[in-house]
């Protein structure tokens, strides 16, 4: 069976137990390690003599959900920013709480072109196992950044051979190209495009 809702703010297609949305607009954004949370979605419903609501969902993210950008490449739910346009899967169960929740199957961030800044600095640690590596004092965290460094981020040696995020080492000085935006947390935290041994 398939229902199609449409409106300005996105189209809800039903297909079996998996609802699909495309256009949907992020209203708000929570995660605790960049790859689990929630985003907080909007779109529009057709209402009765050619109204049109506005409703929110919230789409709970886990480990297993697929995060990737309109081009296929993975990203992490710091990619996804508030004001941001997204097409997802998730489950037609939803809980009635206000506003409903969902289990996401599959997010699709439409991203802009990547800005990105760039931070020379010495490597305080690596976090091989979920994926992080932090610059700056060792010592000190408020001296510190943190990286998010997804499959598709490209990591170099010094003669630009690739190598695995475990073969860097504190002390290690790095050319990181990293997004152009950060948490507010500390020490902060961002995703990292490319990084180079220097």
């Amino acid at each position: 069976m398939n229902n199609t809702v449409t409106g300005k703010r996105g189209s809800i297609t039903k297909v079996g137990s998996i609802l699909h949305i495309e256009n949907a607009l992020v209203e708000d954004i929570y995660t605790p390690n960049s790859r689990t949370g929630y985003i907080l979605i909007s779109y529009a419903s057709p209402g009765r003599k050619d109204m049109v609501f506005i409703e929110l969902l919230q789409l709970n993210v886990g480990w297993e959900t697929i995060l990737i950008n309109q081009f296929g490449d993975p990203i992490t739910l710091c990619n996804v920013r508030k004001g941001m346009w997204i097409n997802a899967e998730f489950s037609a169960a939803m809980t009635r709480s206000i506003p409903p929740q969902s289990k996401a199957y599959r997010i699709v961030a439409i991203m802009q072109k990547p800005l990105f800044r760039i931070t020379t600095d010495r490597i305080a640690s690596v976090d091989a196992e979920n994926g992080f590596l932090t610059s700056g004092n060792a010592n000190n965290e408020l001296d510190q950044m943190r990286f998010v460094v997804s499959q598709a981020t490209e990591i170099l040696d010094q003669t630009g051979s690739s190598i695995p995020l475990s073969a860097l080492q504190p002390g290690q000085m790095a050319r990181i190209e990293h997004a152009n935006f950060q948490t507010a947390s500390i020490p902060p935290q961002t995703t990292a495009y490319r990084m180079q041994v220097i």
